[in-house]
């Protein structure tokens, strides 16, 4: 019987904390495919590891900062983009990206994440959206569909959430996209463009939350949101951004994508320009 060859590293593993590992996420829960993906994309990015910057802030994906090796900062609620805009301006040479979730990033950090976008500052922001705060009990937040059960909206949500690629568009950003944690090789690419891209970059990652929004939602276990997303996502690059609000109804498609890329003089250009316009000195 031959024995098997076992490869004595994981192509990633100078990107993980492995003395942190097991990670706390819940089984099933989409968190550790955003990392996979953010991983592979950094190996094929060609720039220097230790350029690479990740800043999470409070809540499950919160944990990112603390399993990947490499300069990281776990923030304050709500203040990921903020302290990740600080981190930029100091140093405009590094790889700067956010990975927090949908109540961080776009309920409390919401101001945050919108004037990011309207400065058009050279930030990577992938934004993991499970439609709820699922760490600390699965409260509604401002991306929970319509009509979805949560802790707080036990009858079901009558708020309509933000729809995220619409809102991102209006602000100012430049490069938008959408995937589902089953579309794991597009979220890698959109990664890869992020960090290519000379702009904001935003993109949102819808993930399961088996516990927090999942079972209140008959999506009794992990696998069940995946089969949902499986038949449910439409892929739709060049589509009415304003059409792509999500909701529970079983009849309505969640339209993924590449949405909009565009070439837009960057925050750092921008300033540099008035500068000189105004007959100052650029920094």
């Amino acid at each position: 019987m031959t024995t098997p060859i076992l490869a004595e590293r994981h192509p990633r593993d100078g990107l993980l904390r492995l003395d942190r590992l097991p990670h706390i996420w819940c089984p099933g829960c989409g968190l550790g495919k955003v990392i996979s993906a953010y991983s592979k994309a950094i190996n094929n990015s060609g720039i220097e590891r230790n350029k690479h910057i990740v800043i999470s802030g409070i809540g499950c994906s919160g944990r990112a900062s603390g399993y990947l090796d490499l300069d990281s900062y776990h923030t304050t609620h709500g203040r990921a983009i903020a302290f990740a805009t600080g981190m930029k301006l100091a140093n405009p040479e590094l790889q700067v990206t956010v990975i927090s979730g949908d109540g961080d990033l776009s309920t409390i950090g919401g101001n945050h994440l919108i004037h990011a976008a309207r400065r058009n500052i050279n930030l990577n922001v992938i934004l993991v959206n499970n439609f709820n705060y699922g760490m600390t009990g699965g409260q509604a937040s401002a991306t929970t569909p319509y009509g979805a059960k949560t802790s707080t909206t036990i009858k079901g949500n009558y708020d309509h959430p933000f729809n995220l690629p619409f809102l991102m568009r209006a602000s100012g950003a430049t490069h938008i996209a959408r995937w589902t944690v089953l579309h794991h090789r597009q979220l890698q690419e959109s990664v890869e463009k992020a960090f290519a891209h000379d702009g904001f970059s935003f993109i949102e990652a819808l993930s399961p939350c088996p516990k927090g929004f999942g079972k209140k939602n008959s999506f009794h276990n992990a696998i069940d949101t995946m089969h949902y997303f499986e038949g449910r996502s439409d892929l739709e690059e060049h589509t009415d951004l304003a059409q792509l609000e999500i909701d529970m109804d079983p009849h309505h498609d969640v339209i993924v994508g590449e949405f909009f890329s565009e070439d837009k003089t960057p925050y750092f250009e921008s300033k540099d320009k008035f500068f000189h316009y105004i007959g100052g000195k650029t920094t």
